[in-house]
């Protein structure tokens, strides 16, 4: 596949590598179907953003092209993501993962931890995933991740639906939440300080696609509506990769419930812009 975010054909020379993940054993939700995402991102990717002019094929890049050296690593199980991230993140590569349901994340946030030390953690969700009664699944990510994290400076971005309990946790622990209603109200270029005073060192950015109105991404496991656009969603995370970045992940995009494949498209123009900002 011509995948338009993947340029070299050697791990050892590249500064970013995709990993697909297609796993959603810990999801409870009625959509099933995310483990087909990181296949269906990547085959999008090639046919949508491929342009064939007679014998020669053009990819379709974000404008300024991607100046890092991008590996696909392929897909691995869920038991390989420690061994997998931490051997990327050990040579100073930075991971971006494809899922697969959200508990995916928290997995990945041990192993980046482990060469960092406690990260900030950017959440893109519309939900917190902040449940602690239940633990170790795609509605307890953020209470999981919490012993590798710091607190004071991750950030929830896009929340809209909590729980009770989850609402509960958050002002128990202190998490700063960015609303899609804060972002009208503020606007993209305040959101983006915000969150960019927040943040720490060493960041760490999780997007769950459903962050994104269903308007714009109808293909996740759990549509959610009065998301942020998909352009202000794009928007921050390039602000974000652009002061730089320890991992990033994509999650929930659920490939049988898309319209035309249009989440999946949506998918790999984020994934090519968020690295070309980095």
């Amino acid at each position: 596949m011509n995948i338009c975010w993947a340029n070299t054909d050697s791990f050892d020379d590249a500064e970013i590598v995709i990993v697909g993940i297609p796993d959603e054993s810990k999801s409870h939700a009625l959509r099933k179907g995310t483990s087909e995402a990181p296949h269906k991102i990547r085959e999008i990717s090639s046919i949508r953003d491929t342009y064939k002019r007679g014998d020669d094929i053009s990819l379709g890049l974000p404008f300024g092209g991607i100046a890092r050296k991008v590996y696909d690593y392929g897909n691995i199980e869920r038991n390989q993501i420690g061994d997998v991230i931490g051997k990327i993140v050990s040579s100073s590569k930075i991971p971006i993962s494809i899922g697969g349901d959200h508990s995916i994340t928290t997995e990945i946030v041990k192993s980046v931890a482990k060469k960092y030390g406690n990260i900030s953690l950017v959440y893109f969700d519309a939900h917190p995933d902040f449940v602690s009664s239940v633990n170790g699944y795609y509605g307890s990510v953020f209470y999981d991740a919490l012993p590798y994290i710091d607190t004071k400076t991750s950030i929830q971005v896009g929340i809209r639906t909590p729980e009770k309990e989850e609402i509960d946790n958050i002002k128990k622990y202190g998490i700063k939440i960015i609303t899609p209603f804060d972002t009208i109200r503020d606007g993209i270029q305040k959101t983006s300080k915000n969150i960019l005073d927040t943040i720490g060192k060493n960041v760490y950015v999780s997007l769950d696609m459903d962050a994104i109105d269903p308007a714009f991404a109808p293909g996740v496991s759990v549509p959610v509506p009065l998301g942020l656009t998909n352009v202000d969603v794009t928007f921050l995370l390039k602000s974000i990769a652009s002061q730089g970045i320890c991992g990033f992940d994509m999650m929930e995009v659920c490939p049988n419930y898309d319209i035309k494949d249009r989440t999946s498209h949506l998918a790999s123009r984020i994934i090519s812009e968020t690295i070309s900002s980095i």
